[in-house]
């Protein structure tokens, strides 16, 4: 069930009050008992503000972080919409970023609208075509998509779109940091231009606001809050040399007597190597990460969530749009890149009005990554120490302190003083990596960022 509202606030002229029910929306008999049967009862902020201009038709930009609700602030006016109108042919299309974000929105429109015999469909790469084309010809009325494999469905010519009434795309500037803007582009190019569109966001980078001007008319935006930690998460640091994490990491695990934990790598073999060497030792692990099949994914997923595994080492794939509302901790293996990046891990914690914990282990490199998290938060990270675990590049260095304002830090505390490059682990798996060589020619670096469309086309 979401949380319920917490607060009154207005925009618009429309007011969010504390007592507000999902029956003053007025959805369809049939909506409505779905929403019944699902157990919700009070709306969330973004649904509250969201739902009544969705209904309305206009173009909306919604604002919110992860686990604020908002699938359901468009999944509940699409249903009420498309009661009305004839069946099995594709008039509403979500776009998503990741199998695992369109798997829990098609289960989301399955279980909100069990009542009104609307057929949904999620379809990505990963998997075989053929079963998605099969479903497609039967007819469905909502379609679920990652980019990708959507632009295949459009190019072989077995999805009609024509008949489009409703556009959403959801987690944008996930999408964006994907590389799927280029896709996307090229799909709104197939869309009737006679549709109302939704766009999704927890931050809006100057690109999405760019595709927001290029893709909504006249829209309506609502913002419940600035993207910031849930006040049910305890925050913590555990300083360590890059050598030890793994180490550290299982003496953190020892003192988890219940719970689920989350911990988040880097990258995708870390992930998998990681998620292994817990399993040899004995916990109930398993590893979410993009090399893996669908099925794999899905099966370490619902795995995480029935309780068969109580850990799950997952990268970035994991840290938004999956709902999994009993983890106890999210233990951050390797420092995520940004603070948005670090929210939103978190966030997989403290939800429904349960409390959290979420460790970061941190290394001399992060020290900047500590300043920029101090500032969000608008005090320091509490600095906790393991018997056995220290660093002695993090005894000296500067931290927020009550004036607000982050001294200087030493050359140490500007990432200059861890001597394990990252990518290391402790124990007999211990790589060290090499100081990687200087380019005199920067143009050639690198292929530019828009490369990275192709290798997002798999999710």
């Amino acid at each position: 069930m979401f949380p319920p509202a917490c607060y009154s606030s207005s925009q618009d002229g429309f007011t969010i009050k504390e007592d507000m029910e999902f029956n003053t929306f007025h959805f369809h008999p049939l909506v409505a008992a779905g929403v019944t049967a699902a157990g919700y009862a009070t709306p969330t902020p973004i649904q509250s503000m969201a739902i009544p201009k969705v209904m309305a038709g206009d173009d909306v930009m919604g604002l919110a972080q992860t686990g604020t609700g908002k699938t359901a602030a468009f999944a509940l006016p699409i249903l009420h919409r498309l009661l009305n109108g004839r069946r099995g042919q594709v008039r509403a299309l979500i776009v998503a970023p990741t199998r695992e974000l369109a798997e829990q929105i098609n289960s989301s429109f399955k279980e909100l609208g069990q009542k009104t015999g609307l057929r949904s469909l999620a379809i990505y790469g990963g998997v075989g075509i053929n079963p998605q084309i099969a479903r497609l010809r039967q007819g469905v009325e909502i379609v679920v998509a990652c980019p990708g494999r959507l632009l295949d469905h459009i190019g072989q010519k077995t999805i009609d779109l024509s008949r489009l009434e409703m556009l959403v795309l959801d987690e944008a500037d996930q999408m964006f940091d994907m590389g799927f803007l280029p896709d996307i582009r090229r799909l709104l190019r197939q869309l009737p231009t006679e549709r109302q569109t939704l766009l999704f966001s927890a931050t809006m980078p100057a690109e999405i606001r760019a595709l927001s001007r290029e893709v909504l008319r006249s829209p309506q935006t609502v913002q419940v809050d600035q993207l910031a930690p849930a006040v049910t998460v305890s925050h913590a640091l555990y300083p360590v040399e890059e050598a030890a994490k793994t180490d550290l990491l299982l003496a953190l695990l020892k003192n988890v007597d219940s719970g689920s934990v989350l911990v988040f790598t880097r990258t995708k073999h870390r992930a998998k190597r990681l998620g292994e060497k817990l399993g040899k030792l004995g916990y109930r692990s398993a590893s979410l990460q993009g090399n893996l099949s669908q099925n794999r994914r899905q099966e370490a997923l619902d795995g995480f969530r029935a309780g068969r595994y109580q850990i799950l080492v997952a990268t970035d794939i994991a840290a938004r749009g999956i709902d999994v509302s009993q983890v106890s901790h999210v233990i951050n293996y390797d420092m995520p890149g940004t603070t948005d990046a670090y929210i939103h891990r978190i966030g997989r914690t403290g939800r429904a009005a349960r409390s959290g914990d979420a460790y970061t282990l941190l290394t001399g490199a992060d020290q900047p990554m500590e300043r920029a998290l101090a500032k969000v938060l608008g005090q320091p990270i509490e600095r906790r120490a393991v018997d056995g675990f220290t660093s002695p590049q993090l005894t000296a260095c500067a931290t927020l302190p009550e004036s607000g304002r982050a001294s200087r830090p030493s050359r140490q505390c500007r990432g200059g003083g861890n001597p394990v490059a990252a990518g290391g682990e402790s124990g007999a798996g211990a790589v060290k990596s090499k100081r990687p060589r200087r380019r005199r020619n920067p143009t050639r670096a690198g292929r530019p960022a828009v490369a990275a469309s192709g290798a997002a086309r798999s999710s």
